[in-house]
């Protein structure tokens, strides 16, 4: 492990959000799933995008051929949509997405 980690540890509430780790095809990817649940949409994309960026940085640093991805709703995806300037941000982060639909429980979209 990596002497700048070593004395950082991160819990991830096991209710509606959790950290995954998994394989899809021959990649191997971490999924940060978040639920996207409290009142103000920019507040919390502010908290979910810092807490990605810190997870993406230790992740690569302990297993840098593990791909992060966030998780989020269609619902709260939708809304992203909405905020030109929040879009942006998670273009310039390469921030890859994977979209349920949290209803149906199926896959909507996963873009790299």
């Amino acid at each position: 492990m990596n002497d700048k980690l070593k004395n950082i540890k991160y819990e991830v509430d096991l209710g509606a959000e959790k950290l995954l780790a998994a394989e899809r095809d021959s990649e191997k990817i971490a999924v940060e799933i978040k639920s996207f649940t409290k009142i103000s949409f920019r507040h919390e994309f502010h908290a979910v995008l810092g807490q990605y960026l810190i997870y993406y940085k230790g992740l690569y640093q302990i297993e840098p051929e593990r791909q992060l991805f966030l998780a989020m709703p269609s619902f709260a995806y939708n809304r992203l949509q909405t905020h030109p300037f929040l879009l942006e941000i998670v273009e310039d982060y390469k921030v890859k997405l994977i979209i349920f639909d949290d209803q149906k429980e199926t896959l909507v979209l996963w873009k790299k």
